[in-house]
Protein backbone atom coordinates (compact mmCIF):
# COMPACT_ATOMS: atom_id res chain seq x y z
CA UNK A 1 0.00 0.00 0.00
CA UNK A 2 2.80 2.57 0.80
CA UNK A 3 4.32 1.91 -2.50
CA UNK A 4 0.71 2.56 -4.02
CA UNK A 5 0.26 5.80 -2.33
CA UNK A 6 4.29 6.88 -3.53
CA UNK A 7 3.29 6.38 -7.17
CA UNK A 8 0.23 7.85 -6.93
CA UNK A 9 2.01 11.32 -5.45
CA UNK A 10 4.37 10.90 -7.81
CA UNK A 11 1.75 11.21 -10.84
CA UNK A 12 0.14 14.07 -9.09
CA UNK A 13 2.82 15.79 -8.57
CA UNK A 14 3.67 15.44 -12.41
CA UNK A 15 0.51 16.23 -13.93
CA UNK A 16 0.36 19.53 -12.09
CA UNK A 17 3.89 20.20 -13.09
CA UNK A 18 3.67 23.24 -15.47
CA UNK A 19 4.07 22.72 -19.13
CA UNK A 20 3.66 18.71 -18.46
CA UNK A 21 1.24 18.51 -21.42
CA UNK A 22 2.42 21.54 -23.17
CA UNK A 23 3.71 21.12 -27.21
CA UNK A 24 6.69 22.30 -27.22
CA UNK A 25 7.99 23.26 -30.70
CA UNK A 26 10.92 21.54 -31.94
CA UNK A 27 13.25 23.26 -34.55
CA UNK A 28 12.67 22.23 -37.85
CA UNK A 29 15.87 20.19 -39.45
CA UNK A 30 18.84 22.28 -40.54
CA UNK A 31 18.85 22.05 -44.59
CA UNK A 32 22.01 19.89 -43.93
CA UNK A 33 19.75 16.99 -41.91
CA UNK A 34 17.63 16.16 -44.30
CA UNK A 35 18.67 13.41 -46.32
CA UNK A 36 17.99 12.15 -49.78
CA UNK A 37 15.53 10.05 -50.30
CA UNK A 38 16.02 7.29 -53.09
CA UNK A 39 13.64 5.83 -54.46
CA UNK A 40 13.92 3.06 -56.76
CA UNK A 41 11.01 0.70 -58.68
CA UNK A 42 10.84 -2.96 -57.07
CA UNK A 43 12.57 -5.78 -59.12
CA UNK A 44 9.82 -7.54 -61.66
CA UNK A 45 8.61 -11.57 -60.70
CA UNK A 46 7.44 -12.04 -64.63
CA UNK A 47 10.24 -13.72 -66.44
CA UNK A 48 10.60 -12.62 -69.99
CA UNK A 49 9.92 -15.42 -72.45
CA UNK A 50 5.68 -15.03 -72.85
CA UNK A 51 3.74 -17.05 -75.24
CA UNK A 52 2.15 -14.74 -77.51
CA UNK A 53 -1.86 -15.79 -77.75
CA UNK A 54 -5.25 -14.50 -78.89
CA UNK A 55 -8.73 -15.30 -78.11
CA UNK A 56 -9.36 -17.33 -81.58
CA UNK A 57 -6.33 -19.03 -80.86
CA UNK A 58 -7.25 -19.81 -77.55
CA UNK A 59 -10.90 -21.11 -78.33
CA UNK A 60 -9.50 -23.09 -81.43
CA UNK A 61 -6.70 -24.81 -78.71
CA UNK A 62 -9.33 -25.37 -76.59
CA UNK A 63 -11.66 -27.13 -78.88
CA UNK A 64 -8.80 -29.47 -79.68
CA UNK A 65 -7.05 -30.25 -76.11
CA UNK A 66 -9.33 -29.45 -73.63
CA UNK A 67 -10.15 -33.12 -72.26
CA UNK A 68 -13.14 -32.12 -71.11
CA UNK A 69 -14.53 -31.75 -74.85
CA UNK A 70 -12.69 -34.36 -75.57
CA UNK A 71 -14.36 -36.74 -72.97
CA UNK A 72 -17.69 -35.39 -74.23
CA UNK A 73 -17.08 -36.36 -78.07
CA UNK A 74 -16.00 -39.97 -76.36
CA UNK A 75 -19.03 -40.50 -75.02
CA UNK A 76 -21.26 -39.38 -78.60
CA UNK A 77 -18.82 -42.09 -79.83
CA UNK A 78 -19.77 -44.96 -77.04
CA UNK A 79 -23.58 -43.97 -77.85
CA UNK A 80 -22.82 -44.28 -81.79
CA UNK A 81 -21.27 -47.90 -80.90
CA UNK A 82 -24.37 -48.56 -78.81
CA UNK A 83 -26.73 -47.84 -81.87
CA UNK A 84 -24.56 -49.40 -84.28
CA UNK A 85 -25.06 -52.81 -81.77
CA UNK A 86 -28.90 -52.08 -81.33
CA UNK A 87 -28.83 -51.37 -85.12
CA UNK A 88 -27.11 -54.98 -85.72
CA UNK A 89 -29.64 -56.83 -83.69
CA UNK A 90 -31.95 -57.73 -86.98
CA UNK A 91 -28.79 -59.57 -88.28
CA UNK A 92 -28.09 -63.03 -88.11
CA UNK A 93 -25.64 -65.03 -86.14
CA UNK A 94 -23.15 -67.15 -87.39
CA UNK A 95 -22.33 -70.35 -85.20
CA UNK A 96 -19.34 -72.99 -86.68
CA UNK A 97 -17.77 -75.60 -85.41
CA UNK A 98 -18.05 -79.36 -83.98
CA UNK A 99 -18.76 -81.89 -81.53
CA UNK A 100 -18.86 -85.30 -80.24
CA UNK A 101 -21.25 -87.53 -78.32
CA UNK A 102 -21.01 -90.50 -76.74
CA UNK A 103 -23.53 -92.52 -75.04
CA UNK A 104 -23.10 -95.99 -72.97
CA UNK A 105 -26.28 -97.00 -70.87
CA UNK A 106 -29.85 -97.53 -71.35
CA UNK A 107 -32.50 -94.99 -73.58
CA UNK A 108 -35.80 -95.38 -73.78
CA UNK A 109 -37.80 -95.26 -76.44
CA UNK A 110 -40.69 -93.85 -77.96
CA UNK A 111 -43.15 -96.81 -77.31
CA UNK A 112 -41.96 -96.97 -73.88
CA UNK A 113 -39.27 -100.18 -74.08
CA UNK A 114 -36.05 -100.01 -72.02
CA UNK A 115 -33.04 -100.23 -74.21
CA UNK A 116 -29.01 -100.72 -73.63
CA UNK A 117 -27.05 -98.63 -76.53
CA UNK A 118 -23.62 -98.01 -76.81
CA UNK A 119 -23.53 -95.37 -79.77
CA UNK A 120 -20.61 -92.22 -81.30
CA UNK A 121 -21.48 -89.60 -83.02
CA UNK A 122 -19.94 -86.38 -84.53
CA UNK A 123 -20.89 -83.52 -86.39
CA UNK A 124 -18.90 -80.94 -87.95
CA UNK A 125 -19.77 -77.47 -90.33
CA UNK A 126 -22.31 -74.67 -89.60
CA UNK A 127 -23.78 -74.94 -86.23
CA UNK A 128 -23.04 -77.49 -83.25
CA UNK A 129 -24.08 -80.00 -81.00
CA UNK A 130 -26.29 -82.75 -83.19
CA UNK A 131 -27.30 -85.98 -81.17
CA UNK A 132 -28.59 -88.92 -83.11
CA UNK A 133 -32.31 -87.92 -85.41
CA UNK A 134 -32.45 -84.42 -83.23
CA UNK A 135 -31.84 -81.19 -84.67
CA UNK A 136 -28.70 -79.09 -85.09
CA UNK A 137 -29.32 -76.89 -80.85
CA UNK A 138 -26.93 -74.81 -81.79
CA UNK A 139 -27.96 -73.26 -85.26
CA UNK A 140 -25.19 -72.17 -87.43
CA UNK A 141 -27.14 -69.43 -88.84
CA UNK A 142 -29.57 -68.02 -86.30
CA UNK A 143 -32.16 -65.46 -85.28
CA UNK A 144 -33.36 -65.02 -81.99
CA UNK A 145 -34.87 -61.56 -81.19
CA UNK A 146 -38.24 -60.07 -80.15
CA UNK A 147 -39.15 -57.63 -82.80
CA UNK A 148 -41.10 -55.00 -80.84
CA UNK A 149 -37.96 -55.13 -78.37
CA UNK A 150 -34.85 -55.19 -81.33
CA UNK A 151 -37.07 -52.10 -83.53
CA UNK A 152 -37.87 -49.47 -80.38
CA UNK A 153 -34.29 -50.33 -78.78
CA UNK A 154 -32.68 -49.59 -82.20
CA UNK A 155 -35.32 -46.20 -82.26
CA UNK A 156 -34.18 -44.89 -78.76
CA UNK A 157 -30.84 -45.51 -79.42
CA UNK A 158 -30.90 -42.92 -81.75
CA UNK A 159 -32.31 -40.73 -79.54
CA UNK A 160 -29.67 -41.62 -77.37
CA UNK A 161 -26.82 -40.78 -79.76
CA UNK A 162 -28.98 -37.17 -80.42
CA UNK A 163 -28.72 -36.60 -76.70
CA UNK A 164 -24.72 -37.35 -76.54
CA UNK A 165 -24.79 -34.84 -79.46
CA UNK A 166 -26.36 -32.41 -77.56
CA UNK A 167 -24.12 -32.90 -74.58
CA UNK A 168 -20.90 -32.53 -75.46
CA UNK A 169 -22.35 -29.35 -78.18
CA UNK A 170 -23.17 -27.92 -74.35
CA UNK A 171 -19.72 -29.23 -72.60
CA UNK A 172 -18.03 -27.26 -75.58
CA UNK A 173 -19.74 -24.17 -75.04
CA UNK A 174 -19.06 -24.17 -71.62
CA UNK A 175 -16.16 -24.59 -71.61
CA UNK A 176 -14.96 -22.44 -74.49
CA UNK A 177 -17.00 -19.76 -72.35
CA UNK A 178 -14.37 -20.81 -69.15
CA UNK A 179 -11.93 -20.42 -72.02
CA UNK A 180 -12.91 -17.17 -72.77
CA UNK A 181 -13.36 -15.90 -69.16
CA UNK A 182 -9.91 -16.93 -68.16
CA UNK A 183 -8.32 -14.80 -71.38
CA UNK A 184 -10.40 -12.19 -70.36
CA UNK A 185 -8.99 -12.75 -66.92
CA UNK A 186 -5.36 -12.71 -68.27
CA UNK A 187 -6.38 -9.26 -70.40
CA UNK A 188 -7.87 -7.82 -66.86
CA UNK A 189 -4.38 -8.67 -64.94
CA UNK A 190 -1.67 -7.42 -68.08
CA UNK A 191 -4.08 -4.05 -68.05
CA UNK A 192 -4.22 -4.08 -64.35
CA UNK A 193 -0.16 -4.15 -64.71
CA UNK A 194 -0.16 -1.24 -67.26
CA UNK A 195 -2.14 1.04 -65.05
CA UNK A 196 -0.25 0.36 -61.81
CA UNK A 197 3.26 1.12 -63.83
CA UNK A 198 1.66 4.19 -65.36
CA UNK A 199 0.55 5.06 -61.63
CA UNK A 200 3.83 4.45 -60.28
CA UNK A 201 5.81 6.18 -62.67
CA UNK A 202 3.51 9.47 -61.81
CA UNK A 203 3.95 8.67 -58.19
CA UNK A 204 7.29 8.88 -58.27
CA UNK A 205 7.45 12.16 -60.00
CA UNK A 206 5.56 13.22 -57.43
CA UNK A 207 8.15 12.23 -54.79
CA UNK A 208 10.98 13.46 -56.93
CA UNK A 209 9.49 16.57 -56.58
CA UNK A 210 8.75 16.75 -52.87
CA UNK A 211 12.00 15.39 -52.52
CA UNK A 212 13.56 18.29 -54.33
CA UNK A 213 11.45 20.64 -52.66
CA UNK A 214 12.43 19.37 -48.99
CA UNK A 215 15.86 19.55 -49.44
CA UNK A 216 15.93 22.83 -50.37
CA UNK A 217 13.81 23.63 -47.71
CA UNK A 218 10.78 24.92 -49.72
CA UNK A 219 8.89 22.24 -48.84
CA UNK A 220 8.51 19.85 -45.64
CA UNK A 221 10.19 16.68 -45.30
CA UNK A 222 7.02 14.68 -43.95
CA UNK A 223 5.12 15.80 -47.28
CA UNK A 224 8.18 13.97 -49.27
CA UNK A 225 7.63 10.81 -46.97
CA UNK A 226 4.54 11.32 -47.45
CA UNK A 227 5.35 10.92 -51.28
CA UNK A 228 7.66 8.30 -51.01
CA UNK A 229 4.94 5.99 -49.15
CA UNK A 230 3.02 6.49 -51.73
CA UNK A 231 5.58 5.39 -54.35
CA UNK A 232 6.23 1.93 -52.41
CA UNK A 233 2.59 1.47 -52.12
CA UNK A 234 2.32 1.74 -55.84
CA UNK A 235 5.59 -0.96 -56.04
CA UNK A 236 3.43 -3.21 -54.37
CA UNK A 237 0.40 -2.82 -56.67
CA UNK A 238 2.66 -3.44 -59.57
CA UNK A 239 4.05 -6.92 -57.48
CA UNK A 240 0.54 -7.52 -57.00
CA UNK A 241 -0.49 -7.09 -60.42
CA UNK A 242 2.44 -9.27 -61.68
CA UNK A 243 0.94 -12.34 -59.28
CA UNK A 244 -2.45 -12.18 -61.00
CA UNK A 245 -0.80 -12.43 -63.95
CA UNK A 246 1.01 -15.45 -63.55
CA UNK A 247 -2.22 -16.72 -61.73
CA UNK A 248 -4.73 -16.19 -64.92
CA UNK A 249 -1.90 -17.48 -67.17
CA UNK A 250 -1.70 -20.80 -65.25
CA UNK A 251 -5.50 -20.82 -64.88
CA UNK A 252 -5.28 -20.39 -68.49
CA UNK A 253 -2.73 -23.21 -69.26
CA UNK A 254 -4.87 -25.71 -67.09
CA UNK A 255 -7.72 -25.20 -69.71
CA UNK A 256 -5.85 -25.43 -73.02
CA UNK A 257 -4.02 -28.46 -71.53
CA UNK A 258 -1.14 -26.75 -71.51
CA UNK A 259 2.23 -26.74 -69.39
CA UNK A 260 1.57 -24.48 -66.57
CA UNK A 261 5.45 -23.03 -66.47
CA UNK A 262 4.20 -21.39 -69.85
CA UNK A 263 3.33 -18.16 -69.53
CA UNK A 264 0.85 -16.74 -71.58
CA UNK A 265 0.47 -13.10 -72.81
CA UNK A 266 -2.49 -11.78 -74.91
CA UNK A 267 -1.71 -10.23 -78.15
CA UNK A 268 -4.27 -7.37 -77.83
CA UNK A 269 -2.39 -3.63 -77.43
CA UNK A 270 -5.93 -2.30 -76.09
CA UNK A 271 -8.81 -3.44 -74.33
CA UNK A 272 -12.23 -2.70 -76.18
CA UNK A 273 -15.87 -3.80 -75.70
CA UNK A 274 -16.64 -6.24 -77.76
CA UNK A 275 -20.32 -6.71 -78.63
CA UNK A 276 -21.18 -10.15 -79.47
CA UNK A 277 -24.91 -9.66 -78.99
CA UNK A 278 -26.04 -6.35 -80.62
CA UNK A 279 -28.40 -3.81 -78.31
CA UNK A 280 -31.25 -3.39 -80.51
CA UNK A 281 -32.74 -6.97 -79.66
CA UNK A 282 -35.11 -7.32 -76.71
CA UNK A 283 -34.84 -9.54 -73.97
CA UNK A 284 -38.08 -11.71 -75.18
CA UNK A 285 -36.46 -12.18 -78.81
CA UNK A 286 -33.07 -13.00 -76.78
CA UNK A 287 -35.00 -15.88 -74.82
CA UNK A 288 -37.17 -17.27 -77.79
CA UNK A 289 -33.87 -17.76 -79.94
CA UNK A 290 -32.17 -19.53 -76.98
CA UNK A 291 -35.16 -21.55 -77.05
CA UNK A 292 -34.64 -22.98 -80.39
CA UNK A 293 -30.81 -23.21 -79.81
CA UNK A 294 -29.54 -24.36 -76.62
CA UNK A 295 -28.27 -27.67 -77.16
CA UNK A 296 -29.46 -28.16 -73.77
CA UNK A 297 -32.97 -28.39 -74.14
CA UNK A 298 -32.84 -30.34 -77.40
CA UNK A 299 -30.61 -32.99 -75.28
CA UNK A 300 -33.54 -32.49 -73.19
CA UNK A 301 -36.28 -33.07 -76.26
CA UNK A 302 -34.18 -36.03 -77.10
CA UNK A 303 -34.38 -37.63 -74.09
CA UNK A 304 -38.81 -37.20 -73.84
CA UNK A 305 -38.50 -38.39 -77.28
CA UNK A 306 -36.49 -41.44 -76.12
CA UNK A 307 -39.06 -42.23 -72.83
CA UNK A 308 -41.87 -42.09 -75.25
CA UNK A 309 -40.11 -44.89 -77.68
CA UNK A 310 -39.47 -46.75 -74.43
CA UNK A 311 -43.03 -46.40 -73.07
CA UNK A 312 -44.44 -47.49 -77.06
CA UNK A 313 -42.13 -50.20 -76.28
CA UNK A 314 -42.91 -51.73 -72.72
CA UNK A 315 -46.64 -51.69 -73.88
CA UNK A 316 -46.36 -53.90 -76.99
CA UNK A 317 -43.60 -56.20 -75.60
CA UNK A 318 -46.75 -58.69 -74.51
CA UNK A 319 -48.01 -58.62 -78.24
CA UNK A 320 -44.71 -59.29 -80.04
CA UNK A 321 -43.39 -62.63 -80.78
CA UNK A 322 -40.58 -64.09 -80.14
CA UNK A 323 -39.13 -65.35 -82.97
CA UNK A 324 -35.96 -68.50 -83.48
CA UNK A 325 -35.16 -68.79 -86.74
CA UNK A 326 -31.76 -70.79 -87.43
CA UNK A 327 -30.45 -72.97 -90.31
CA UNK A 328 -27.38 -75.67 -90.07
CA UNK A 329 -25.47 -77.07 -92.34
CA UNK A 330 -22.65 -79.76 -92.15
CA UNK A 331 -21.21 -83.22 -91.90
CA UNK A 332 -22.56 -85.92 -89.50
CA UNK A 333 -21.76 -89.27 -88.81
CA UNK A 334 -21.55 -91.78 -86.32
CA UNK A 335 -22.10 -95.55 -85.31
CA UNK A 336 -22.73 -98.29 -82.84
CA UNK A 337 -19.69 -99.63 -80.11
CA UNK A 338 -19.60 -102.87 -79.90
CA UNK A 339 -21.18 -103.68 -83.30
CA UNK A 340 -20.14 -106.05 -85.94
CA UNK A 341 -18.55 -105.25 -89.26
CA UNK A 342 -19.22 -101.73 -88.16
CA UNK A 343 -16.63 -98.48 -87.47
CA UNK A 344 -17.21 -96.51 -84.90
CA UNK A 345 -17.40 -93.24 -86.74
CA UNK A 346 -19.26 -94.22 -90.19
CA UNK A 347 -21.41 -93.27 -92.56
CA UNK A 348 -20.55 -89.51 -92.56
CA UNK A 349 -23.06 -87.88 -94.72
CA UNK A 350 -23.82 -84.23 -95.25
CA UNK A 351 -27.15 -82.43 -93.40
CA UNK A 352 -29.04 -79.76 -93.59
CA UNK A 353 -31.33 -78.55 -90.83
CA UNK A 354 -33.67 -75.38 -90.90
CA UNK A 355 -35.95 -74.50 -87.74
CA UNK A 356 -38.30 -71.50 -87.16
CA UNK A 357 -40.12 -70.82 -83.65
CA UNK A 358 -42.37 -68.14 -82.65
CA UNK A 359 -44.00 -67.46 -78.97
CA UNK A 360 -45.37 -64.63 -76.85
CA UNK A 361 -44.23 -64.15 -73.12
CA UNK A 362 -46.03 -62.48 -70.59
CA UNK A 363 -43.25 -61.61 -68.07
CA UNK A 364 -44.27 -63.33 -64.58
CA UNK A 365 -47.90 -63.42 -65.12
CA UNK A 366 -47.87 -60.18 -66.78
CA UNK A 367 -46.68 -58.13 -63.69
CA UNK A 368 -43.53 -57.70 -64.71
CA UNK A 369 -44.84 -56.54 -67.77
CA UNK A 370 -47.11 -54.26 -66.28
CA UNK A 371 -44.00 -52.60 -63.95
CA UNK A 372 -42.01 -52.08 -67.16
CA UNK A 373 -44.58 -49.72 -67.91
CA UNK A 374 -45.03 -48.03 -65.11
CA UNK A 375 -41.47 -47.22 -65.08
CA UNK A 376 -41.06 -46.09 -68.56
CA UNK A 377 -44.92 -43.75 -67.35
CA UNK A 378 -42.33 -42.41 -64.74
CA UNK A 379 -39.11 -41.92 -66.54
CA UNK A 380 -41.13 -39.81 -69.22
CA UNK A 381 -42.87 -37.84 -66.64
CA UNK A 382 -39.37 -37.63 -65.31
CA UNK A 383 -37.79 -36.42 -68.51
CA UNK A 384 -41.11 -33.79 -69.11
CA UNK A 385 -39.93 -32.14 -65.71
CA UNK A 386 -36.11 -32.35 -66.65
CA UNK A 387 -37.11 -30.25 -69.42
CA UNK A 388 -39.38 -27.25 -67.17
CA UNK A 389 -36.33 -27.01 -65.12
CA UNK A 390 -33.66 -26.48 -68.24
CA UNK A 391 -36.00 -24.27 -69.68
CA UNK A 392 -36.43 -22.30 -66.50
CA UNK A 393 -32.80 -22.57 -66.31
CA UNK A 394 -31.79 -21.28 -69.67
CA UNK A 395 -34.31 -17.97 -69.62
CA UNK A 396 -33.00 -17.17 -66.07
CA UNK A 397 -29.42 -17.35 -67.95
CA UNK A 398 -30.67 -15.14 -70.38
CA UNK A 399 -32.35 -12.96 -68.48
CA UNK A 400 -29.39 -12.43 -65.87
CA UNK A 401 -26.71 -11.83 -68.93
CA UNK A 402 -28.96 -9.15 -70.58
CA UNK A 403 -28.89 -7.57 -67.32
CA UNK A 404 -25.36 -7.79 -66.65
CA UNK A 405 -24.47 -6.57 -70.63
CA UNK A 406 -26.64 -3.54 -69.48
CA UNK A 407 -25.32 -2.94 -66.55
CA UNK A 408 -21.95 -3.02 -67.28
CA UNK A 409 -22.31 -0.66 -70.46
CA UNK A 410 -23.51 1.94 -68.10
CA UNK A 411 -20.67 1.53 -65.72
CA UNK A 412 -18.44 1.93 -69.09
CA UNK A 413 -19.95 5.65 -69.27
CA UNK A 414 -19.48 6.37 -66.12
CA UNK A 415 -15.89 5.58 -65.68
CA UNK A 416 -15.33 6.85 -68.72
CA UNK A 417 -16.08 10.42 -67.30
CA UNK A 418 -14.25 9.88 -64.11
CA UNK A 419 -11.28 9.13 -66.07
CA UNK A 420 -11.29 12.68 -67.45
CA UNK A 421 -12.14 14.39 -64.68
CA UNK A 422 -9.29 12.65 -62.39
CA UNK A 423 -6.82 12.84 -65.55
CA UNK A 424 -7.72 16.91 -65.35
CA UNK A 425 -7.71 16.62 -61.48
CA UNK A 426 -3.97 15.26 -61.43
CA UNK A 427 -2.60 17.25 -64.36
CA UNK A 428 -3.61 20.64 -62.73
CA UNK A 429 -2.55 19.35 -59.00
CA UNK A 430 0.56 18.38 -60.20
CA UNK A 431 1.16 21.81 -61.88
CA UNK A 432 0.27 23.85 -58.79
CA UNK A 433 2.85 21.29 -57.06
CA UNK A 434 5.29 21.84 -59.20
CA UNK A 435 4.69 25.89 -59.21
CA UNK A 436 4.93 25.41 -55.30
CA UNK A 437 1.44 26.78 -54.79
CA UNK A 438 -0.21 23.24 -54.07
CA UNK A 439 -0.24 20.83 -51.36
CA UNK A 440 1.62 17.36 -52.27
CA UNK A 441 -1.73 15.74 -50.55
CA UNK A 442 -3.77 16.87 -53.07
CA UNK A 443 -1.56 15.56 -55.93
CA UNK A 444 -1.19 12.35 -54.12
CA UNK A 445 -5.50 12.45 -53.94
CA UNK A 446 -5.59 13.25 -57.37
CA UNK A 447 -3.59 10.26 -58.37
CA UNK A 448 -5.29 7.45 -56.38
CA UNK A 449 -8.46 9.32 -57.55
CA UNK A 450 -7.05 8.22 -61.28
CA UNK A 451 -5.84 5.44 -60.45
CA UNK A 452 -9.05 3.84 -59.05
CA UNK A 453 -11.17 5.21 -62.11
CA UNK A 454 -8.21 3.69 -64.32
CA UNK A 455 -8.63 0.54 -62.74
CA UNK A 456 -13.22 0.89 -62.49
CA UNK A 457 -12.85 1.46 -65.89
CA UNK A 458 -10.93 -1.37 -66.87
CA UNK A 459 -12.73 -3.93 -64.55
CA UNK A 460 -16.14 -2.27 -66.70
CA UNK A 461 -14.53 -3.05 -69.93
CA UNK A 462 -13.29 -6.59 -69.03
CA UNK A 463 -17.02 -7.86 -67.31
CA UNK A 464 -19.08 -5.80 -70.41
CA UNK A 465 -17.00 -8.29 -72.78
CA UNK A 466 -17.57 -11.43 -69.62
CA UNK A 467 -20.96 -11.04 -69.97
CA UNK A 468 -21.08 -10.61 -73.77
CA UNK A 469 -20.02 -14.32 -73.87
CA UNK A 470 -22.14 -15.18 -71.58
CA UNK A 471 -25.32 -14.00 -72.94
CA UNK A 472 -23.82 -15.32 -76.87
CA UNK A 473 -22.97 -18.63 -74.87
CA UNK A 474 -26.53 -18.40 -73.24
CA UNK A 475 -28.26 -18.05 -76.32
CA UNK A 476 -26.72 -21.17 -77.53
CA UNK A 477 -23.97 -19.41 -80.05
CA UNK A 478 -26.93 -18.85 -82.61
CA UNK A 479 -26.02 -17.81 -86.33
CA UNK A 480 -25.78 -14.32 -87.08
CA UNK A 481 -28.69 -13.78 -89.07
CA UNK A 482 -30.53 -14.23 -85.99
CA UNK A 483 -28.79 -11.62 -84.13
CA UNK A 484 -28.59 -8.93 -87.31
CA UNK A 485 -30.11 -5.62 -86.03
CA UNK A 486 -29.03 -2.24 -86.68
CA UNK A 487 -26.75 -0.68 -84.66
CA UNK A 488 -26.76 2.79 -84.00
CA UNK A 489 -23.33 4.10 -83.13
CA UNK A 490 -20.12 1.74 -82.36
CA UNK A 491 -19.73 0.38 -78.72
CA UNK A 492 -15.99 1.46 -78.65
CA UNK A 493 -15.53 3.99 -76.28
CA UNK A 494 -12.39 6.41 -76.25
CA UNK A 495 -11.64 5.92 -72.79
CA UNK A 496 -10.32 2.59 -74.27
CA UNK A 497 -7.26 4.23 -75.45
CA UNK A 498 -6.08 5.12 -71.50
CA UNK A 499 -5.90 1.00 -71.62
CA UNK A 500 -2.55 0.70 -73.61
CA UNK A 501 -0.06 -1.46 -72.20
Amino acid sequence: MARIRLACVTLTVFLLAPGAFSQEKLPPPKKADRPDIKLSPAPSIIESGALPITLDGALNLGGVQNPEIRLARERVLEVLAIRQLAAAQFLPSINAGASFNHHAGVLQQANGNIIRVHRDSMYVGLGSSAVSSGTVTIPGIVWNLNLSDVAFRSLVSRQRVAQAEFASEAVRNQMLLRIASAYLDLLRAEGRRAIALSIREDAGEVARITNNYAKTGQGRLADAHRAATAFEQRNIEVTQAENEMQLASARLCELLNLDPSTRLAPSEERMIPQALVPDPVPLCELIAIAITQRPELRERQAGIQAAMLDLRGAKLLPFSPNLLVGFSAGSFGGGATGAPNQPRFGSFGDRQDFDAIAYWTLRNLGVGNVAQIRIAESQLRASGLREIEMLNRVRAEVASAHSRVNARFVQMETSEKAIRLSQQAFVEDLARTKNNLGLPIEVLDSLNLLGRSRMTFLDAVVDYNRAQFELYVALGQPPAAQLARPVAEPLASPAANELKK
